[in-house]
């Protein structure tokens, strides 16, 4: 049975591969961005199995007004596929209070609003998939890209938790987690931020160095991405993580080593901190 699609970001990168890859299956997609020639470029020659609806999905407003179009069209959304985003870079210090909370709108409200928008319909049919994409970063923390990273650590979080709470119902939730592919997160799109201290001047040098050099460079190639990803749906089960890059899985596996070693050094201290004869904490982690 094909599947209906509501993409995020579906004009360029991940989004873009992910859009052309269902429909070229034969699958049915609602192509959401803020451009829309790029999306209709991508719709053409798929009949009414494209929707393609520009969309700020910052705006909650226009949110409900796309998934209404959704349904009215399709009848239902099998596959919530979260992938609008945006990098950002400097120092934490150099950030302005209204670029902290763009980043947070854009990389975690909104996909954590859409996720929740369509859960009634899918709790109504017990079934349905939702893929919030963040990124390796949403795992491992890197100087200069600090904003990026609260922005996915942030939907890491929900995105686990809700795994777990709507399991049991039928309804699946994956993370994709990439290292670095070429889709354009390294160029203008990314976020500067505003502030200039020349405490960090080393810092943003290296962080401009690395956004120029790498643009376009990138081992990882979506196309490729967008299969595995279809793959998984696919499959009888989905795991709450897909990671995307032989690069993500060596800077994951560093991190954990590095957290061990920091864990290691308080913990006899740590555990020391119970009050005797207290209850032991339950909770088991899934």
């Amino acid at each position: 049975m094909s599947k209906i699609w509501f993409i995020t970001g579906a004009s360029s990168g991940f989004g873009k591969a992910l859009a052309e890859a269902v429909l070229a299956r034969g699958d049915s997609a609602v192509l959401t961005a803020r451009r829309a020639a790029p999306l209709q470029e991508i719709a053409a020659g798929h009949g009414d199995r494209a929707l393609a609806l520009q969309l700020d999905v910052t705006d909650a407003a226009a949110r409900g007004r796309a998934l209404a179009q959704a349904t009215g069209q399709f009848g239902r959304i099998d596959v919530l596929a979260n992938i609008a985003g945006a990098g950002s870079y400097g120092a934490l210090e150099e950030f302005t209070p209204e670029q902290i909370r763009a980043q947070m709108e854009l990389n975690f409200f909104a996909a954590a609003e859409l996720s929740r928008a369509v859960l009634p319909q899918m709790r109504a049919r017990k079934s349905g998939h939702i893929l919030n994409l963040t990124s390796i970063a949403g795992l491992v923390a890197f100087p200069g890209s600090g904003l990026y990273n609260a922005s996915k650590f942030a939907l890491e979080g929900f995105t686990e938790a809700l795994h777990h709470e709507v399991k049991p119902l039928g309804i699946r939730v994956t993370l994709i987690e990439p290292g670095a592919f070429r889709t354009g997160f390294a160029g203008s799109a990314a976020m500067k931020a505003e502030g200039r201290i020349q405490d960090y001047a080393a810092l943003n040098a290296g962080m401009e160095d690395y956004y120029a050099t790498q643009d376009g460079q990138q081992m990882g190639d979506p196309v490729k991405a967008a299969q595995v990803i279809i793959d998984m749906v696919d499959g009888d089960t989905a795991s709450v993580r897909l990671m995307l890059g032989e690069d993500a899985y060596q800077l994951w596996e560093g991190a954990v080593a590095s957290r061990a070693r920091d864990l290691a050094t308080w913990r006899q201290r740590g555990e020391d901190t119970a009050i005797p004869g207290a209850l032991k904490n339950t909770a088991q982690a899934l």
